[in-house]
């Protein structure tokens, strides 16, 4: 049976026998509220009143060594471990001291619970919506590879399969060809955020422009400006290749290429907002040339130099919103901040388990074109 919406109805998906056992979710520290907001619509999809969350934790020694526990039988089952590498609110002892987790720590703690598995699910899936290493995907001089090691070390330990969410670069993927891949991109659901918080917004041709930061993000805006039918702007980033600062080589200059941006409104789209300085960048180049209302969003709104700049350039009027999804740590006061909006995934991931661990193509569910139009139209019925 399908919904409104022609894809599968995950209520049938999860009643009917998988070939690959129960779904069990397990979860690192700092991704533990995705996985119970995952686990909230599984439950209610299935009927259960029990959780599919696995018992599971990895205790740190006072010298900082760890291990992990599950504490509860895996056998047979599809077990789905998240971790969210981006988490650096999470806090350990060590010797005395208060040690904030970093990317490294939490990659330590997927590999633990894989180990602590024993190979006894029937299948073993990470979802890891951050890719550890992702931004060091390529070799430039004698440099590491880190997303590409960490991906043939979990298929070493035998992982099935890795779901990611917008990843940096693609490509690493030919890492492991023949495991199980999928990124992702919200694309519906950045939508649906976008048009329920600003109700009014027009998305006509002559009032609303999709606008790339960079030429790697060009794919996801040209996505964007398609399904919705309007025009497409880029910068791309003069660098400086004479000088290496903080490991890349600096940006001179913001070059815009396009159509006028003159009274439109304007949407940037990124992977990333790491300091948030290019993107800053090209908001204050658009408001030189008259742009009307714009805003931006990053799956990943990592803000590293914190968020002053961004409360200056909203009230400046610089910028009237940044989105930003909840697959990775968003601390109190960036969600308390009067310019930050939540795109709300929980419900997507949830939709991707079923959907594998019933054998079912993902197809529907990675193209959103058809939810897409029927949210446009004020068709879509999908809470």
């Amino acid at each position: 049976m399908e919904n409104s919406n022609g894809q599968k109805d995950p209520r049938d998906l999860l009643r009917r026998s998988s070939n690959f056992g129960e779904i069990g979710i397990a979860a690192t520290e700092g991704a533990i509220e995705l996985a119970q907001k995952v686990d909230y619509y599984l439950q209610t999809w299935s009927g259960k009143d029990s959780t599919f969350i696995v018992d599971s934790q990895c205790p740190r020694f006072s010298s900082g060594d760890a291990k992990g526990l599950i504490n509860e039988t895996v056998r047979g089952r599809d077990l789905y471990i998240f971790v969210d590498v981006g988490n650096y609110g999470c806090e350990y002892n060590l010797f005395g001291h208060k040690n904030r987790m970093s990317p490294d720590d939490h990659y330590q703690d997927l590999k633990r619970l894989i180990q602590a598995a024993g190979g006894k699910p029937h299948r073993i899936n990470v979802i890891m919506p951050i890719l550890y290493g992702g931004r060091q995907h390529k070799r430039s001089f004698r440099e590491s590879l880190d997303a590409a090691c960490m991906l043939q070390e979990l298929q070493s330990m035998g992982v099935r399969n890795i779901i990611t969410f917008d990843a940096h670069a693609p490509m690493v993927e030919n890492a492991i060809p023949l495991m199980g891949f999928d990124n992702i991109i919200p694309y519906y659901q950045v939508l649906k955020a976008l048009k329920r918080t600003f109700p009014d917004m027009d998305y006509s041709k002559d009032k609303f422009m999709m606008v790339s930061p960079d030429e790697g993000a060009m794919a996801r805006n040209l996505y964007y400006s398609s399904v919705l039918g309007v025009d497409l702007g880029i910068f791309y980033k003069r660098r400086d290749y004479s000088k290496i600062v903080n490991g890349h080589n600096p940006i001179v200059a913001h070059e815009y290429l396009g159509s006028s941006v003159k009274g439109k409104t304007i949407f940037i789209t990124d992977d990333i907002i790491s300091s948030g300085e290019s993107m800053l960048d090209i908001a204050y180049e658009l408001k030189k040339s008259d742009a009307g209302d714009i805003y931006c969003y990053a799956t990943y709104g990592l803000f590293t130099n914190g968020l002053e700049v961004f409360d200056k350039a909203y009230e400046a009027g610089v910028i009237s919103g940044v989105l930003g999804s909840n697959l990775t740590y968003r601390p109190t006061e960036l969600r308390n901040r009067e310019w930050f909006h939540e795109v709300d995934v929980s419900k997507y991931v949830a939709y991707l388990i079923t959907a594998t661990n019933s054998d079912v193509s993902i197809s529907d569910i990675i193209d959103p074109k058809n939810k897409i139009n029927k949210l446009l139209s004020h068709e879509d019925d999908d809470e």
